[in-house]
């Protein structure tokens, strides 16, 4: 009988113990979920968050709110996130700069791979470079012999030191042996504005952001970065097409939470992004914007070996363009 009582006594303990972790699982969320972009609003980080929180708040009768907090290329986002409560309220919606920035700044007060656990790709872009009409340039080859009659002139806008538009036109300089300037920006969004007004030249940005402008007729597309064309834009030719044969970024966008969120929250948030993913609404919206899917099962495990990877390949390309933040 003794025995029977300690056996009970220690099950009793261990339900207890479990018992707030499976209960913030299960009941989560209970209260508007909060993400966290760290660029300004209208980029493609700032579209893919917003298209999948709607269908979110749909799904689970929550609120998803997004909130856009810009600065030192989406670092100042990160780091707020990595100081919130782990309690699956706060999530940092993530991008390749990311990856970049764990070699590209002296000073960081973040680990993308260490402070943050990883939930869920969302997606995958390719970037575009595109030029402002007034150019005098119909092709990449133009834009290199631009480029070089122009040495320091012409003018590449980013959405910030670091993001994956920066290091595109940093590849893109050091397999031409061009001097174009870098133009950085608080976001995609800024520098979409000064390169439709003509205050810079070019852009190497992630398509969602800059085809409308394309389809449009104010901006002129020469080449897309991936190693296909994009079944979005199937007319424009990839840079490898056009005289730069190992020339290859495709930008990726995830969702991160705070590195101490119960695992349980984490499955449940993978699971929901994921469902939003496959949802009709989301899938236009994508499909239209140039953003593609994920590839199933999409689990949170996966996608953290996918960014300590990025990490590896980014510090390679970073080191060699001898580009460095404080």
């Amino acid at each position: 009988m003794f025995r029977r009582f300690a056996i009970f006594c220690g099950l009793a303990v261990a339900m207890q113990a479990a018992g707030p972790a499976a209960a913030q699982g299960s009941s989560w969320p209970a209260r508007p979920v909060t993400w966290i972009v760290g660029y300004a609003a209208g980029g493609t980080t700032d579209i893919i968050a917003r298209t999948l929180a709607q269908a979110l708040s749909e799904q689970t009768g929550q609120t998803f709110v997004v909130e856009n907090r810009t600065g030192a290329n989406s670092n100042i986002g990160a780091e707020i996130v990595t100081r919130a409560a782990p309690d699956g309220y706060t999530f940092y919606v993530g991008s390749t700069a990311n990856a970049i920035n764990r070699t590209l700044y002296k000073h960081l007060n973040y680990d993308v791979v260490k402070d943050f656990a990883s939930v869920a790709l969302l997606g995958t872009v390719p970037n575009l470079l595109v030029v402002n009409p007034a150019l005098p340039v119909k092709s990449v080859q133009d834009y290199i012999e631009y480029a070089k009659a122009n040495p320091g002139k012409l003018t590449c806008a980013s959405s910030g030191t670091g993001s994956a538009i920066h290091m595109s036109c940093e590849l893109f300089k050091l397999q031409t042996g061009t001097n174009i300037l870098h133009v950085p920006y608080r976001g995609s969004g800024p520098a979409m504005t000064d390169l439709l007004g003509g205050q810079v030249d070019s852009i190497f940005d992630n398509m969602p952001t800059v085809l409308p402008n394309v389809q449009a007729g104010k901006l002129r597309a020469l080449g897309v970065t991936t190693a296909d064309r994009s079944p979005s834009a199937p007319d424009i030719p990839t840079l490898a097409e056009s005289g730069l044969p190992d020339f290859s970024v495709q930008s990726w966008f995830g969702l991160f939470a705070p590195a101490a969120t119960d695992a349980a929250i984490v499955q449940q948030m993978n699971q929901a992004v994921n469902k939003a993913l496959a949802s009709d609404t989301v899938r236009k919206v994508f499909d239209q914007r140039g953003v593609a899917l994920p590839k199933p099962p999409n689990a949170a495990p996966a996608f953290a070996g996918f960014v300590r990877g990025e990490v590896e390949k980014w510090a390679g390309v970073v080191k060699q363009s001898g580009a460095q933040v404080e």
